[in-house]
């Protein structure tokens, strides 16, 4: 009788996340994406409010333009990706991996500001210049995102605390 070679198969853990650089490339690919929808934002507000110069109601807008990402990202993520993570194969499901509740979506988008307002928060504080604000903003991106590295499953903070995950979403 002859026995069967043993395949080494890796292991793989199915809600383990996509390689950081992928994520990352979705990241950057859903952030040219949101310039589309926050121009649209803008320029209904704009029209609905009769507003003239760029600075006429600046915290209304940028309330508006909160809310509207707000829905935008809860809406899509509740129903598994945005079409950035559909073109990167991401997909995003709870720590058990199962779909995303709208509110946990919600909880989601809200934690994720982590990845801008505390530099953002530094540059006003301390009074720094544009060039100076984009250099600490990236900066921050790039330590938010390496973070991930030190999770087991290599989840982005904010996930973690939302009880959310992106895991692979195989082609079809």
């Amino acid at each position: 009788m002859s026995a069967q070679p043993e395949t080494s198969h890796p292991i793989v853990d199915p809600l383990m996340a996509p390689s950081l650089p992928r994520r990352m490339a979705c990241w950057l690919y859903e952030g040219m994406l949101l310039f589309a929808v926050v121009f649209i934002a803008g320029y209904l507000f704009s029209a609905l409010s009769q507003t003239r110069h760029a600075l006429d109601n600046r915290h209304p807008i940028q309330l508006f333009q909160f809310v509207v990402l707000g829905i935008y990202f809860t809406w899509l993520w509740s129903r598994g990706q945005t079409l950035a993570m559909k073109t990167w194969h991401i997909r995003l499901v709870d720590a058990k991996g199962k779909p995303v509740p709208q509110w946990r979506a919600l909880l989601r988008y809200v934690l994720s500001w982590l990845w801008f307002l505390p530099p953002l928060a530094a540059a006003w504080w301390f009074e720094l210049s544009g060039g100076e604000a984009v250099v600490i903003v990236l900066g921050w991106v790039w330590v938010w995102a390496l973070l991930s590295r030190f999770h087991p499953q290599r989840q982005y903070l904010h996930d973690v605390w939302a009880g959310t995950r992106l895991i692979s979403n195989p082609r079809t």
